[in-house]
Protein backbone atom coordinates (compact mmCIF):
# COMPACT_ATOMS: atom_id res chain seq x y z
CA UNK A 1 0.00 0.00 0.00
CA UNK A 2 1.72 3.30 -1.02
CA UNK A 3 2.53 5.78 1.89
CA UNK A 4 0.12 8.70 0.88
CA UNK A 5 -3.05 6.33 1.43
CA UNK A 6 -1.88 5.31 4.85
CA UNK A 7 -0.65 7.05 8.54
CA UNK A 8 2.46 5.90 9.63
CA UNK A 9 1.86 3.70 13.50
CA UNK A 10 3.72 2.20 16.37
CA UNK A 11 4.74 -1.62 15.13
CA UNK A 12 3.80 -1.26 11.45
CA UNK A 13 6.65 -3.05 9.19
CA UNK A 14 8.26 -0.74 6.49
CA UNK A 15 9.76 -1.97 3.25
CA UNK A 16 12.51 1.49 2.78
CA UNK A 17 13.73 1.56 -1.11
CA UNK A 18 14.56 4.89 -3.13
CA UNK A 19 11.21 5.64 -3.22
CA UNK A 20 11.06 7.05 -0.12
CA UNK A 21 14.91 7.98 0.37
CA UNK A 22 17.75 8.16 -1.84
CA UNK A 23 19.62 6.98 1.38
CA UNK A 24 18.16 3.39 0.60
CA UNK A 25 20.25 2.35 -2.44
CA UNK A 26 19.97 -1.25 -0.38
CA UNK A 27 16.20 -1.29 0.63
CA UNK A 28 16.01 -2.43 4.14
CA UNK A 29 12.39 -3.44 6.41
CA UNK A 30 11.79 -1.31 9.05
CA UNK A 31 9.44 -1.76 12.19
CA UNK A 32 8.34 1.78 13.68
CA UNK A 33 8.95 2.67 16.82
CA UNK A 34 7.12 6.41 16.39
CA UNK A 35 6.94 8.66 14.22
CA UNK A 36 8.85 11.65 15.84
CA UNK A 37 7.31 15.29 15.96
CA UNK A 38 10.51 17.13 14.88
CA UNK A 39 10.51 20.06 11.95
CA UNK A 40 10.02 18.45 8.52
CA UNK A 41 9.59 20.30 4.79
CA UNK A 42 6.04 18.78 3.47
CA UNK A 43 5.67 14.93 2.91
CA UNK A 44 8.67 13.96 4.72
CA UNK A 45 9.12 12.49 8.40
CA UNK A 46 11.41 11.01 10.88
CA UNK A 47 10.75 7.96 11.83
CA UNK A 48 12.63 5.71 15.31
CA UNK A 49 12.69 2.10 14.33
CA UNK A 50 14.64 -0.77 14.35
CA UNK A 51 16.35 -2.11 11.03
CA UNK A 52 15.25 -5.56 10.66
CA UNK A 53 17.57 -8.30 9.48
CA UNK A 54 16.70 -11.27 6.91
CA UNK A 55 15.20 -13.34 10.00
CA UNK A 56 12.97 -10.36 10.85
CA UNK A 57 14.98 -9.53 14.30
CA UNK A 58 16.21 -6.22 15.28
CA UNK A 59 19.82 -5.73 14.04
CA UNK A 60 19.95 -1.82 14.69
CA UNK A 61 18.02 1.05 15.77
CA UNK A 62 17.79 3.87 13.34
CA UNK A 63 16.47 7.34 13.27
CA UNK A 64 15.41 7.84 9.72
CA UNK A 65 14.06 10.76 7.22
CA UNK A 66 11.87 9.38 4.90
CA UNK A 67 9.29 10.76 2.22
CA UNK A 68 5.78 9.69 3.56
CA UNK A 69 4.62 9.12 -0.44
CA UNK A 70 7.74 6.33 -0.73
CA UNK A 71 6.45 4.47 2.45
CA UNK A 72 5.59 0.64 1.47
CA UNK A 73 3.86 -1.36 4.32
CA UNK A 74 4.75 -5.13 4.54
CA UNK A 75 1.94 -7.64 5.17
CA UNK A 76 1.75 -8.81 8.81
CA UNK A 77 4.12 -11.44 9.68
CA UNK A 78 1.95 -15.48 9.61
CA UNK A 79 0.89 -16.13 13.14
CA UNK A 80 3.77 -17.73 15.04
CA UNK A 81 4.07 -22.00 14.45
CA UNK A 82 1.62 -23.69 17.09
CA UNK A 83 3.55 -25.59 19.75
CA UNK A 84 3.14 -29.10 20.37
CA UNK A 85 1.74 -30.10 22.92
CA UNK A 86 4.52 -31.73 25.45
CA UNK A 87 2.90 -34.18 28.53
CA UNK A 88 4.90 -35.11 31.68
CA UNK A 89 6.54 -38.07 31.59
CA UNK A 90 5.98 -40.35 34.66
CA UNK A 91 10.13 -41.35 35.92
CA UNK A 92 10.37 -44.50 37.91
CA UNK A 93 13.60 -45.59 39.42
CA UNK A 94 15.15 -47.98 37.14
CA UNK A 95 17.18 -51.14 38.01
CA UNK A 96 21.18 -50.42 36.44
CA UNK A 97 23.30 -53.52 36.35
Amino acid sequence: MSGAARKVATGDVLHLTRAASVQFMRPIFVRVIRVLEWPTYGGWLWLDGYELGASGDAVARRSLFVMSGGLVWQDPPPPPAQKTARFPVARKPIRVG
